[in-house]
């Protein structure tokens, strides 16, 4: 499969945050997110080729890591990825999957399904991208297949946030699913890669996290490493 990197680092993002982890991450996207901040994975996916048993000796060499986190791009369109994340169950780790859930679990080995549906404030610009426009906007939201994962697996809602309108948008998406999503499951994450950024959208994403019940999700590794890879 191709790997863009594996790195040993702090979950930044989620209900985990803070847990020491290795990350793979793979390389390679279904969509076209216009705010994408590991374009090394999606829109100029970029790695080496690794099999199964190389990926594990580099999983394998951080002993105390007792959590692993399968990322992209999009990992769920990795075929490979499968029996990848049934060697790392068999050594008892745990196991998150960040997805854009729009490809269906089929029974994969997880421990917590990370699902971040894209809203409307992701979709790359109508002119300069209008073949991925259309793509991405027939992709970036199926119901079904969230279902499927929150169906199946313990899971957290992750949205990025960008602006106001954004909020009504990811509450439809919610009801539409059919399901009782706690609200404390639904994470609202600021979009931003430098830490001037995420405050200020902070100062408002905090205070309707408060009125309605949602979690807030910092990004850790922008403040504590900048935006850069390996981290």
């Amino acid at each position: 499969m191709l790997i863009s990197e594996i790195f040993y680092s702090l979950q930044g993002e989620g209900e985990l945050t803070g847990i020491p982890s290795v990350f793979v991450r793979t390389s390679g996207c279904n969509l076209r997110c216009t705010w994408c901040d590991t374009p090394y994975a999606s829109w100029n996916p970029a790695g080496e080729i690794k099999h199964v048993p190389e990926i594990m000796a580099q999983i394998e060499s951080h002993p105390i890591a007792r959590h692993v986190v399968l990322t992209g791009g999009e990992p769920m369109i990795v075929p490979e990825l499968h029996p990848l994340a049934a060697a790392i169950r068999a050594t008892g780790r745990h196991i998150t999957i960040e997805t854009a859930a729009t490809v269906a679990p089929q029974g994969i080995a997880c421990d917590l399904a990370s699902l971040s549906p894209k809203l409307l404030n992701s979709a790359p610009d109508p002119i300069e991208h209008a073949a991925w426009r259309r793509k991405h906007e027939a992709t970036r939201w199926q119901p079904e297949v969230v279902r499927a994962w929150v169906d199946a697996y313990p899971y957290q809602f992750k949205f990025v946030v960008s602006r106001r309108e954004d909020i009504e948008e990811l509450e439809h998406m919610l009801v539409a699913l059919d399901r009782d999503i706690p609200r404390h499951q639904v994470l609202l994450m600021p979009e931003g890669i430098v830490s001037t950024t995420l405050r200020k959208r902070a100062e408002w994403l905090g205070e309707v996290c408060k009125e309605r019940g949602y979690r807030y999700a910092h990004r850790l590794h922008i403040d504590l490493y900048g935006n850069r890879r390996g981290t």
